[in-house]
């Protein structure tokens, strides 16, 4: 059995193979040596309406695969650029548009009062020349009400019962306790 299948596929191998070099001769007569073109179709303006039969015949699969192929190894356009000459323009770039001689401090009172007040800063005495231990208030535990109230974490009880076995025997009794009968 599994010889007669072998040998059948062979035959259609060799089928398909014949068919398929009997057509290639009339494709390659299609097209011109060198790229294919892509078919203009032209049309006419409608005189009389166009019957059934005047209709052009619909693509095959073929035709609209060679389209297709035709139309991926087509080179987009593309678009040429201007040509744009920047040595004409170079007294300007040579030209320095920064004024370096400008001066804020003249023009600016923030300055001025900057800099009186960096020479008042030395006449000055510092916080440590005007500040006497005495008159500090040392009251120890004095924010102590601010502080917050460490609450009771259940959860972490409850687990450290479930450790011990006198834990566990407390959540058996407290679970019959809680459990209603009726």
């Amino acid at each position: 059995m599994r010889d007669f299948q072998f040998w059948l596929y062979v035959i259609i191998g060799v089928i398909y193979l014949l068919t398929r070099l009997k057509k290639k001769p009339e494709q390659q007569n299609d097209f011109p040596s060198g790229r294919p073109e892509k078919p203009v179709q032209k049309f006419e303006p409608p005189t009389v309406k166009p019957s059934t039969a005047a209709l052009p015949k619909p693509l095959t699969f073929e035709e609209l695969l060679k389209e297709i192929t035709e139309s991926k190894f087509q080179e987009p356009a593309k678009p040429q650029q201007e040509y744009v000459d920047y040595d004409d323009q170079l007294e300007e770039e040579a030209r320095d548009l920064e004024d370096v001689d400008y001066d804020y401090r003249k023009r600016d009172k923030i300055y001025d009062v900057y800099d009186k007040g960096k020479l008042e800063a030395f006449n000055k005495l510092s916080l440590e020349e005007t500040m006497r231990i005495e008159d500090t208030d040392v009251k120890y535990e004095r924010f102590k009400m601010f502080e917050k109230q460490q609450s009771r974490d259940l959860i972490q009880e409850y687990l450290a019962d479930f450790k011990d076995p006198e834990g566990i025997k407390k959540a058996i009794v407290m679970s019959e306790i809680l459990q209603r009968k009726f």
